[in-house]
This record gives C-alpha cells, sequence and structure tokens, in this order.
C-alpha cells in the first residue's frame, strides 16, 4: 500500500477515476472543491493500482478571537465499502493529519458524524467538545450545530502559537466560511 499525495487539479486520471468513484460511495454527487480552499487530494493505493481510501484536505487563513490562524481541515474522507474495517481508513486520515502538521498550517479544523468520532480518536485526533464550526459565508453560515446535523468538531492545535491559544478555541463558535462551494469542510 502507498499513500498518494497530489493537488486536486494534478490527480494522474486513472487515479482520478478510481478516487471519483470510491467517493460516490459515500458523497453521490460531490463535485470538486473550491480551488480557493487549495485542496490536496491523498489517495491510499494497493499495489494493483485500486484507490482503497480517499480524502481531501482543504486550507485557508481564518479569524478566531481576535487572532489570524492557517487552518486546515479534511473533507471527503471515504474508504471502499469492500474493504472497511481493514485499518484503510485509518492509516491515511493519520496520514492526513502529519500532512497538515507539516503543511504550516497552525491549526487543523473539521467535523464529522457523532459514530465516526472513535475513529477519527484513534488516528490521533482530538475531539473539540462544545466547538461548532460556522461554514458557508457571513452572509449564509452553515454551523455545524444546525438542526438535524449531528457533527462533533475534530482537531488539532499543531504550532506553538496554536497551542497556547488552544483554549479560544474550545466551547466556541469558529468561522470557517469556506464558501459555496464547500459549505463546511
Amino acid at each position: 500500500m502507498r499513500i498518494e499525495t497530489f493537488a486536486e487539479g494534478d490527480v494522474p486520471a486513472g487515479l482520478r477515476a478510481r478516487a471519483g468513484a470510491l467517493r460516490e460511495q459515500a458523497w453521490p454527487g460531490g463535485g470538486p472543491h473550491d480551488p480557493a480552499l487549495k485542496p490536496v487530494a491523498m489517495l491510499l493505493v494497493s499495489p494493483e493500482g485500486e484507490v482503497l481510501a480517499a480524502l481531501d484536505i482543504l486550507s485557508k487563513e481564518i479569524a478566531h478571537a481576535g487572532r489570524r490562524y492557517r487552518a486546515a481541515g479534511l473533507s471527503a474522507v471515504v474508504t471502499d465499502a469492500a474493504h472497511r474495517g481493514e485499518g484503510h481508513g485509518r492509516r491515511l486520515v493519520a496520514a492526513a493529519r502529519a500532512t497538515v502538521g507539516a503543511s504550516g498550517a497552525d491549526v487543523a479544523l473539521f467535523t464529522c458524524d457523532r459514530p465516526l468520532r472513535g475513529f477519527y480518536e484513534r488516528a490521533g485526533w482530538s475531539v473539540l467538545e462544545g466547538t461548532v464550526l460556522i461554514g458557508g459565508t457571513p452572509a449564509d453560515p452553515f454551523p455545524s450545530d444546525r438542526p438535524g446535523f449531528d457533527k462533533v468538531t475534530l482537531g488539532a492545535f499543531l504550532t506553538a502559537r496554536a497551542q497556547r491559544d488552544a483554549a479560544a478555541f474550545r466551547h466556541s463558535r469558529v468561522g470557517l466560511y469556506p464558501g459555496e462551494t464547500d459549505r463546511l469542510w
């Protein structure tokens, strides 16, 4: 198994097609990300060239509690249904944490469905209890605590400055505002 990492627009055609088919299993109708979020695709590829798991990393600068941070987060995480429970998703999600950490991001923030909390914790992510991410735009916000949207926020404080400021992110509302295309990464 190997992990391949590409800027979204640079994924080779064969891998793009296989990853696209995989994403359709979990995210039907999903399309490319907003280029302003500098999307990076990470793929776990078998020796035969099969894409077993895929995810995207999105990033942008955010303002929170009067300070600016380089933020990144996971999006469109999926493991092939035929290979779930084999550790492939956890391996890729853990590698993504290392990739985000090496990217220069101060903080990593994203949401997941509540039943997946333990999966992400086992891959090295921390639950940020009481933290709500606000997606969409300031004019059309899309909060992760909206009715019927049972999400938990996960993250990591990657730089010394972010670690010092971690308390400002817990039990707070964090404006990601990734736009209309990626309403909530």
